[in-house]
């Protein structure tokens, strides 16, 4: 008996993590008539689970990474992108990156607290801006019980510190109200990620996310706010949404995005088999040409992780696409960078023990 799809989740399959010695496959022979039994694998429930890291602020060094700090509330994202190049985290927390990153969610639930107490260290940097959401999706479905991210403007917004946002989710307009107040300040920028117009597509490769007509919705929202908005059309794949860019960003131009940005499909680790195993079940019959075009855009490969090559590719169909998506995008006047950030603003949150620091 052929198993069905397991329901809306992206992954499929669940790789081995990296770090074990040992894993499990599933041996459904003795069982393969047992309708019942197969119904309840399909539905997978989400658990959320307490997340006790003691910091909040994460630091890289990468050349092609346009921040240095960082906050991701959620470990885990629930959105269940095919594609996301986050899931070979959680195989550091001893799970695995194909159902567990979707279904098993870290919650920093101190994050606040935390924030609060490493923006009041004197080493503090206050002309660096703080990105928010690095690797997971800060307005994941997590965030409408736990309210993390509220949270963490909250305490951004009081001390004056700039940062800038991305998501996927049209939950960041419930934020609109901090939002607004310090995009009044010059203190926020928001980008909202934009795969494909086309709805179906859309919701087998990111089942537990907004919309495109919805995110197009907070791109206009958000604007009409006084909010900086651009936009991410990331990731292009080869031969499935890279043809959309031009309507793409004729689409968020409309809906008021200032700028725009891009990324090549990126496949590190176990998310190459749960992406070919997902556009194998999707798409069966564009499968070999996806997997063909993603080879020609890294030397053969799969996946390439060398800065300055992992965003953008190599060859003339990754150049290809970089060339039409700059001449959209100027055309569409979305090449511009955002309003600066005032950095010269920031002063010490209340620290945790609702003391403010007389330094």
């Amino acid at each position: 008996m052929e198993r069905q799809s397991i329901k809306g989740r992206g992954a499929q399959i669940n790789p081995p993590n990296r770090f074990e010695s040992t894993h499990s496959e599933d041996d459904f022979e003795q069982i393969e008539d047992d309708e019942e039994f197969f119904a309840r694998l399909r539905k997978v429930p989400t658990q959320y689970l307490p997340d006790a890291t003691q910091s909040i602020l994460v630091s890289n060094d990468s050349p092609d990474i346009p921040f240095r700090y960082s906050i991701n509330p959620y470990r885990g994202c629930a959105h269940g992108c095919a594609y996301c190049y986050a899931r070979p985290y959680h195989e550091y927390l001893g799970m695995n990156a194909g159902l567990d990153f979707e279904t098993r969610i870290m919650v920093k639930h101190d994050a606040a607290r935390l924030l609060r107490a490493e923006l009041n260290r004197p080493g503090w940097s206050a002309g660096e801006t703080i990105a928010i959401s690095g690797v997971t999706d800060c307005y994941q479905p997590a965030e409408r019980k736990f309210r993390i991210t509220r949270g963490l403007l909250e305490v951004l917004l009081e001390a004056r510190q700039p940062c800038g946002l991305i998501t996927k989710n049209v939950l960041v307009l419930r934020d609109k109200d901090l939002l607004s107040e310090m995009a009044r300040q010059r203190l926020v920028h928001v980008f909202v990620s934009i795969t494909t117009l086309d709805a179906e597509l859309a919701r087998t490769m990111e089942p537990r996310t907004a919309t495109p007509a919805a995110r197009l919705r907070a791109i206009a929202e958000l604007s009409a706010a006084g909010v900086p908005v651009g936009a991410m059309v990331a990731p292009l794949i080869p031969g499935l949404n890279d043809d959309e860019a031009p309507a793409i960003l004729a689409a968020v131009r409309e809906a008021g995005a200032l700028t725009a940005g891009f990324t090549l499909l990126r496949l590190p680790l176990a998310v190459e088999p749960i992406f070919l195993d997902w556009i194998a079940r999707a798409y069966p019959l564009k499968a070999a040409r996806v997997e063909s075009l993603i080879r020609n855009t890294r030397d053969g490969q799969i996946s390439d992780a060398q800065f300055g090559r992992r965003m953008r590719g190599q060859g003339p169909y990754a150049k290809q696409i970089e060339t039409t998506f700059k001449v959209f995008r100027k055309k569409h006047g979305l090449d511009k960078r955002l309003p600066s950030l005032d950095t010269s603003q920031f002063r010490p949150p209340a620290a945790p023990s609702g003391q403010r620091s007389l330094f």
